[in-house]
């Protein structure tokens, strides 16, 4: 039995299938739960028609302008709101369909309803009661909501009610300046919207690189973005034409829209885990080990629930790994150190290994190269000028520890970074790998280049 399903609950559904196990995912918003349906899908297809309108804003530094326009206008790229959002909709319903179809060819139930763990072996699934031999608990996590900000729907907003503007915010006020907030201010700039984004902290995404956030932040200043940092939000209140966020300072910013993206809080409470015997943490979050495990026999638990690492990517091997483990195959413990992450903003960041922050605390001795992307010939060709590449090395066996990619699909480029870091290939190996010229990804092969030691001379 599988109480959610999402990316954890159905990566595990699939193999539990693969392995000959009679599988039932307990999932009450459809195949593909909220990171499909209103989350992950969501937000990257708008953020996806964000950057191919940036390009167009751009395409005049390439030698490209626009003709033809009334009156001899050159003409305006706009964005056409509830079109962009039935595409995100659509979109998101048709993932959904195709993860259903799979699981369907797999041979696994899915049951439309509410999931609630009855005992450890015991779940309750709308009226219907199931007996299993093993639990996983996927149920996801939901949008922070503040007492003085709490959303209504048409002018103080979660990302999940975003895709149901009619309009494009004329001044849309993001609070908070996390991954979330980052990707949507970032995105509806791009869009045509005026945005200020409200950051508690000294700089955009405080838990990111520094550098990375530097990059980003100087991009959407570029832009026209007003990011307001050490601002940390008190109450948010609708005005007659709009909304006011006032700041804990006293200060206020007004604007038409507020978006609040202030962290998320695990869908735990209510479904009978801890009479069940499962251990919470003080936020609500599912305790696990490495292997997935609860405290409770027979009990795993995957994705945002967890509070492990909040990625699509995290929750599906966490759920595979509980498979494993629960059906006796052979298992590694999932390794956070070897997670690739990515912040789909224009440029994307992406990172894999360890921070640059671990370097220069003393925590671990690394050598490390930052490249410009700006000297990079592909780059060059194609406009880019934002971004780097930086990787991080020991010094004197020169194993690949980890790594930053900030440039234009970025999560792409991440993969060679993530492959070495898994494989603990050396920047020598790295370095004598081809890469194709031009291209992005030359400058993580020149990057090891730099990384090389040479080597000492033995006598003749």
């Amino acid at each position: 039995m599988i109480i959610g399903g999402g990316p954890g609950g159905y990566e595990a559904a699939l193999v539990a299938a693969q392995l000959g196990a009679q599988v039932t995912v307990v999932e009450r918003e459809g195949p593909g739960g909220a990171c499909v349906l209103t989350d992950c899908v969501p937000s990257k297809t708008l953020i996806a028609t964000s950057v191919r309108k940036q390009a167009l804003l751009d395409a005049a530094t390439l030698g490209l302008h626009y003709s033809g326009g009334p009156d001899g206008d050159a003409g305006t790229p706009v964005a056409d709101l509830p079109l962009v959002n039935r595409r995100v909709k659509e979109l998101a319903q048709a993932q959904s369909a195709d993860i259903a179809a799979r699981l369907a060819a797999e041979g696994v139930e899915v049951v439309r309803a509410p999931g609630r763990l009855v005992d450890p072996q015991v779940v309750r699934a709308g009226d219907r009661t199931i007996r299993a031999d093993v639990v996983i608990v996927a149920t996801g996590a939901t949008p922070r909501i503040l007492p003085a900000a709490e959303p209504d729907g048409e002018r103080i907003l979660t990302w999940r009610q975003m895709y149901d503007l009619e309009e494009l915010p004329e001044h849309l006020i993001v609070v908070g300046s996390g991954v979330t907030g980052a990707e949507f201010a970032g995105a509806y700039r791009s869009l045509g919207s005026e945005v200020t984004l409200v950051s508690s902290r000294d700089r955009m995404m405080p838990n990111e690189d520094a550098d990375a956030a530097e990059v980003l932040e100087e991009v959407y200043r570029r832009r026209g973005m007003n990011v307001m940092g050490r601002s940390r939000a008190e109450s948010v209140k609708r005005t007659p034409h709009g909304v006011v966020v006032t700041l804990e300072d006293g200060r206020t910013a007004e604007g038409s829209h507020c978006l609040m993206t202030v962290g998320m809080v695990p869908n735990t409470a209510g479904i009978g885990l801890e009479e069940a015997g499962v251990t919470l943490d003080r936020g609500g979050f599912v305790q696990v080990d490495k292997v997935s495990r609860t405290s409770a026999p027979g009990v795993y638990a995957a994705g945002d629930c967890t509070g492990v690492l909040m990625l699509a990517s995290v929750a599906a091997m966490q759920g595979r790994i509980a498979v494993w483990h629960a059906l006796g195959e052979a298992v590694q413990p999932l390794r956070l150190a070897t997670v690739a992450s990515n912040i789909f903003t224009d440029p994307e960041i992406a990172a894999v290994g360890i921070a640059q922050k671990a370097i220069e605390s003393g925590e671990i001795d690394a050598n490390v190269v930052k490249l410009p992307l700006a000297t990079n010939a592909r780059a060059k060709m194609q406009g880019f000028h934002d971004g780097f590449v930086k990787l991080f090395c020991r010094p004197h066996t020169g194993i690949i520890l980890g790594g930053v990619v900030v440039a234009p699909r970025a999560s792409e480029l991440i993969l060679a970074v993530s492959v070495a870091v898994q494989q603990r290939l050396t920047v020598d190996q790295l370095a004598h790998t081809f890469a194709v010229y031009p291209s992005l990804s030359g400058s993580i092969t020149e990057a090891a280049r730099r990384l090389m030691q040479p080597m000492t001379p033995t006598g003749i």
